[in-house]
């Protein structure tokens, strides 16, 4: 615990930006000194967050099935440049091209995601129908791309990745997965994490390079830009054609799989934890992915040592008794003040205060972060209580969050209209548009560029919005086919 560590100083809604580089710096989330740009060093607190994330999801995937596996960093240059449109991840790649003072005989790309590393060994796996449903996933990786522009969480030339990749003998197999992988999603980023979001399906024009159709749960950030938080593509037989994935069917005949991929976004998830839930004492965490979910504080004013030690022993005493959560005694010599605000800092939900009164009562004095509301408990009814306040503390969490993205989506059918209101505001605005097929591209340019950055997240799935008859696109004028929600993205 550091002494010189202070507080934030930059208000969320005043300035969202500073705000959110000082929680991570002073949190000690992430350590952005390592000196070539856009690889961070993640830090003790930051990581045990991160690891949450990946404990959940790999418990969900798991239930569904899913066997693990690990492939190297590596990937091939002709097994990159297979798939068509797969190829144009070619611009973002990392070469590695010498080993010490020579060439290699062939260079090779560092991931900048698992396709192309992990389907030409999918084509030696299966064989027969027998073989599918096959379904994979490796976690806790590292993907390499040549961002321009980076942020902690947000974008880096290294950033985490978990990903899964299926094969089925159907395509309406492979579709029922891309919905279970929504509905995986919702468990993990939704109901545990208590992040907000609409399912996008992608326009043809920003789905992933190589599917057929990508769909996407995204959230907003409180700047106002849109947060991709996972994706999972259907793939068709896109890629099976590309690495002869194929199978020998029930009827004897030969024939391609079909395939899916879904890869949530583990910084994704953890920036919109901290940008969402947070507030101006910095991290508020759900109690699930605390990584301290309980601090003790003794409390002790009197130099008397007998007092100090009957605290401190009640301390260890109760340590024990909530041995099923994750709890932490604060021994430090720091002030009383200071604990306060060093763990509000990092989000700790729930903080039990001992000192002299509560020793002579039989008490115990319980803060939860989300409020700052202080109970008297009686020391018999702690775990119950804990239970208790834990549930409010969610809830309260959730239903902040809720209220903060309920109010993210305006709606116009003027560009004069969508241009000022995207200036000045931080959300969603649905607009009838031409369409999300290839045609409608040249308008979604024309609009990003008219509007400093508005881009077409996609349409509503599973059910997508309704146009009304006389709608027509809001920048070429023509009868409009979708109803598409606009964003400035990072």
């Amino acid at each position: 615990m550091k002494e010189d560590v202070k507080g934030i100083t930059a208000k969320k809604d005043k300035d969202f930006s500073e705000w959110y580089t000082q929680v991570i710096q002073k949190a000690e989330l992430a350590d952005i000194r390592f000196g070539i740009q856009g690889f961070i060093v993640h830090q003790s607190w930051g990581f045990r967050i991160i690891r949450k994330i990946y404990e959940y999801l790999e418990k969900e995937i798991e239930k569904d099935n899913h066997e693990p596996f690990l492939f190297p960093i590596s990937v091939k240059e002709k097994d990159l440049m297979r798939e068509k449109e797969h190829a144009g991840f070619n611009p973002e790649v990392f070469w590695v091209s010498e080993a010490g003072d020579k060439k290699i005989e062939e260079r090779f790309a560092l991931r900048p995601t698992g396709e192309a590393q992990i389907y030409p060994i999918y084509s030696l796996w299966i064989r027969s129908y027998k073989d599918l449903p096959f379904k994979g996933y490796q976690s806790r990786i590292s993907v390499f791309r040549n961002e321009k522009t980076t942020r902690p969480f947000l974008r880096g030339r290294e950033f985490l990745f978990f990903e899964s990749h299926d094969v089925f003998s159907t395509n309406e197999d492979a579709l029922k997965q891309v919905k279970k992988d929504l509905k995986i999603s919702k468990k993990v980023i939704y109901n545990i994490f208590k992040i907000p979001f609409l399912f996008f399906k992608r326009p043809q024009w920003d789905k992933f390079k190589g599917a057929v159709n990508t769909f996407t749960p995204d959230t907003l950030m409180p700047d106002g830009k849109r947060n991709q938080l996972a994706s999972t593509h259907d793939l068709g037989q896109n890629f099976s054609k590309a690495f002869n994935i194929k199978f020998i069917d029930k009827d004897e005949k030969e024939k391609y799989a079909w395939q899916t991929c879904f890869g949530p976004g583990i910084w994704r998830i953890m920036a919109a934890t901290i940008g969402i839930h947070g507030d101006d004492k910095g991290l508020i965490l759900p109690f699930k992915i605390a990584p301290i979910q309980i601090m003790i504080i003794p409390i002790n004013f009197s130099k008397n040592n007998i007092s100090k030690d009957k605290i401190e022993k009640r301390c260890v005493e109760l340590s024990k008794e909530l041995k099923n959560f994750r709890v932490k005694i604060d021994y430090s010599n720091q002030s009383p003040g200071f604990k306060y605000n060093y763990w509000d800092l990092r989000g700790v939900p729930i903080r039990l205060e001992i000192g002299p009164k509560e020793l002579e009562s039989n008490s115990i004095t319980l803060i939860k972060r989300t409020d700052g509301q202080r109970f008297s408990i009686k020391i018999e009814n702690l775990k119950k209580e804990i239970l208790n306040h834990s549930k409010l503390l969610n809830e309260k969490i959730k239903k902040n969050a809720n209220d903060y993205f309920k109010n993210k989506i305006k709606e116009t059918q003027s560009f004069e209209e969508l241009v000022k209101i995207i200036h000045n505001y931080k959300g969603f605005i649905k607009v009838p548009f031409c369409s999300v097929d290839l045609d409608g591209e040249k308008c979604s340019g024309i609009l990003k560029e008219k509007t400093n950055g508005g881009n077409v997240c996609g349409t509503i799935y599973p059910k997508e919005d309704r146009l009304k008859k006389d709608d027509k696109c809001i920048v070429c004028g023509k009868k409009a086919r979708n109803i598409v929600y606009i964003a400035k993205s990072y």
